[in-house]
């Protein structure tokens, strides 16, 4: 009932900055938080930052915290994730989720953007 559509995703040198989008459409009534994620090849999905639907608060992972922006601009249905200082560790697939109120869960998840960072 909610599609999440990423974009944003490429190739850039470590140091570097990228912006990734999620578009959100359908049902959003129950919407509770939004989040991004990432995974890279061979280790478990983890949370990169989140944020509530109200746009209230947020949450990031240690290590992020300093160089990741999570924001949501309400009027476009769309969830941003603004990277600075970018390292090479931070190449993953990333992924837009939501957690809605009913499924107590992130539930709904987009297809996936490639971001990868060179030395």
């Amino acid at each position: 009932q909610v599609q999440l559509v990423e974009s944003g995703g490429g190739l850039v040198q470590a140091g570097g900055s990228l912006r990734l989008s999620c578009g959100v459409s359908g049902r959003t009534f129950s919407m509770y938080e939004m989040g991004w994620f990432r995974q890279a090849p061979g280790k478990e999905r983890q949370l990169v930052a989140a944020i509530s639907w109200s746009g209230g608060s947020t949450h990031y992972a240690d290590s992020v915290k300093g160089r990741f922006t999570i924001s949501k601009d309400h009027a476009k249905n769309t969830v941003y994730l603004q990277m600075n200082s970018l390292k090479p560790e931070d190449t993953a697939v990333y992924y837009c989720a939501a957690y809605s109120t009913p499924s107590r869960g992130y539930d709904n998840w987009g297809q996936g953007t490639q971001v990868t960072v060179s030395s």
